[in-house]
């Protein structure tokens, strides 16, 4: 039987970051072999995720990753077990590194990114989750992803990970952007809105605001003396601001400071840049 010295124990915890008797007892059960001690500790991650199957996950974070060259970029919901483990550097990394795996492995399906070889050649899309479940002893999933292909993107992960947002545009555009494609971005975190242009407002949403604002109209003693073509316009108004609460390019910028009366639309037309798609992940929200 070999002898586990001190130093193969401690250079096994520091490519596992697990407890140093149980990197001993791995290399003890592997004979000293620092690989088979590896895939010892492996197969343990595996069982602590199994142990942890039916436990809740309510907090986690928003991965985003973008990849120019392939056009590709990928928002991921990561949950597990607690605030503290959903802000650890671990934790951050996982989220990251499973985007990652959406834009350039495109799968259709959680079931199917679990099973994918993972990107790095050493197992499946699971055991890379299972390797951070080992380290932080928490049941993790992923809860849900979304892929897009454009020429150009905007993202933003809110500070504590729990929003995250991908916007996708057709243009052109130079590194110098990013920063308002960002603040973009971010304004889609704070307000959240419905839509992304008026004609993807559906057509029975549209009628049902406009009687709103008709009836409101009617209901207003000021307007009974009112000509029609007044009272059209006074509705139209109604209209306008109803879309400009709705419809995110209708949308002043939340950052009025920085883009004074500017909106949402303004912006990314100055960027030379027409957005197609936009994509809002909270923490813990039912997707639609």
């Amino acid at each position: 039987m070999s002898t586990i010295t001190a130093a193969a124990v401690s250079e096994l915890r520091k490519k596992t970051d697990l407890p140093l008797m149980d990197c001993k007892k791995a290399l003890t059960e592997a004979g000293g072999d620092m690989e088979k001690a590896i895939d010892i500790l492996r197969s343990q991650f595996v069982k602590a995720a199994v142990k942890r199957e039916g436990n809740e996950t309510a907090e986690g974070r928003i991965g985003v990753f973008v990849e120019p060259a392939a056009e590709t970029a990928a928002i991921v919901e990561m949950r597990c077990e607690s605030a503290p483990s959903a802000k650890s550097d671990q934790f951050i990394e996982l989220a990251y590194d499973i985007a990652r795996q959406v834009a350039s492995a495109a799968p259709e399906a959680v079931a199917q990114l679990l099973a994918q070889p993972y990107s790095n050649g050493k197992g499946s899309v699971t055991d890379r989750i299972n390797e951070t479940i080992g380290l932080i002893r928490e049941k993790m999933i992923v809860q849900r992803f979304d892929r897009v292909k454009a020429p150009v993107y905007g993202h933003y992960v809110h500070h504590d990970g729990s929003v995250g947002v991908l916007l996708a545009c057709i243009g052109t555009t130079t590194g110098a952007t990013d920063e308002s494609l960002r603040d973009v971005c971010a304004h889609i975190a704070a307000l959240n809105p419905p839509y992304l242009t008026a004609d993807q407002v559906p057509a029975d949403v549209l009628e049902k605001e406009k009687a709103i604002a008709a009836q409101q109209i009617k209901e207003d003693p000021k307007n009974a003396s009112k000509p029609a073509n007044i009272i059209e316009k006074i509705a139209e108004g109604k209209l306008k601001t109803w879309l400009a609460e709705g419809v995110l390019v209708e949308q002043p910028m939340a950052n009025s400071m920085k883009y004074p009366s500017k909106t949402v639309g303004q912006v990314l037309q100055g960027l030379g840049l027409k957005p197609v798609k936009f994509i809002r992940y909270k923490v813990g929200a039912i997707a639609a």
